[in-house]
């Protein structure tokens, strides 16, 4: 009986410690640019900044990103990238699926040298999405 105590005991503090370590992030854009693969597979331009008012929410928990555009835009986290610093950058990086099963990596940029400027990179093989976001 007392075995049983002690595992319910443990069960129950080990799903609370995995509360206390999930996090959700929740950030507003301010705005939108995309770029594109011509059909010889050379970058384009960035197109011109639209401002765009929307919620991105990261969840650690649920392993995904959410995009609350006029479509909504969900990211199943696959894999979380270690941090890349630079003199300029530092670099959050997940490995994703979106929700048409296309992979796709998505990185929070923070500009140390602009600011700390934000940006939500949306990468995928042939065109790139870029949001200017802050925190929420």
């Amino acid at each position: 009986m007392n075995k049983l105590k002690i595992i319910i005991v443990l069960i129950f503090l080990t799903l609370g410690l995995n509360q206390l370590f999930a996090q959700t992030y929740r950030f507003k854009t301010s705005g939108l640019s995309v770029m594109e693969k011509d059909q010889k597979g050379n970058w384009g331009k960035w197109s011109d900044l639209n401002l765009v008012n929307i919620l991105v929410k990261l969840d650690t928990d649920k392993n995904r990103i959410v995009v609350y555009s006029e479509f909504i835009q969900l990211f199943e986290i696959i894999d979380y990238i270690p941090l890349e610093e630079s003199e300029t950058d530092s670099i959050y990086s997940f490995t994703c699926i979106d929700n048409n099963g296309a992979d796709c990596t998505l990185s929070i940029i923070t500009r140390k040298k602009q600011d700390n400027r934000k940006q939500l990179y949306i990468n995928y093989d042939n065109h790139i999405i870029v949001y200017n976001i802050s925190n929420y």
